[in-house]
């Protein structure tokens, strides 16, 4: 019998302090909402452990990736708030925003204490991202200009 691959090693919620996700993400006008072990998390678009999103809601459980949390929150910060009202599970409208969540999620673990930029960028790589070069470093540096300008162009980022 097969037994299903064990999930990547890669930085999770509760390896952080949750009150630091918390200040993080409502500087972005989100609640970052605890989920309780074992129990579904709502507006999960892939299934647990994986954040869920609804409206300005974000859903983690302790089990929950770091990139993960931080890749749905980006789904919401990347919308205006007419947009952002009506997300249930899939925020996702256009690649350039895609590129532009992934960007903003690399950007925004350099100011959450315990993970930076780097430790996210390992734990996609870990987790499956792929990207053109072959690492989640290698896109951020040398292959997502596009997505940097679509984020400063929108206020997201100053330039």
């Amino acid at each position: 019998m097969n037994e299903p691959a064990p999930e990547p090693s890669v930085t999770r919620v509760g390896d952080i302090a949750f009150d630091d996700a918390v200040r993080l993400l409502s500087a972005h006008g989100l609640q970052l909402h605890h989920v309780a072990a074992g129990a579904p998390i709502p507006g999960s678009y892939w299934g647990e452990p994986e954040a869920g999103i609804i409206a300005s809601d974000v859903y983690v459980r302790d089990d929950t990736p770091v990139h993960s949390m931080l890749h749905e929150a980006c789904h919401l910060i990347v919308l205006p708030p007419e947009r952002r009202a009506l997300v249930h599970t899939d925020a996702t409208d256009s690649v350039p925003e895609e590129d532009a969540t992934c960007y903003l999620q690399i950007v925004l673990a350099g100011q959450l204490p315990g993970v930076g930029s780097a430790q996210l960028m390992a734990d996609m790589d870990a987790w499956g991202y792929t990207y053109r070069l072959g690492s989640t470093r290698a896109w951020f540096e040398r292959d997502a200009e596009d997505a940097r300008a679509w984020l400063v162009e929108r206020g997201l980022l100053v330039g």
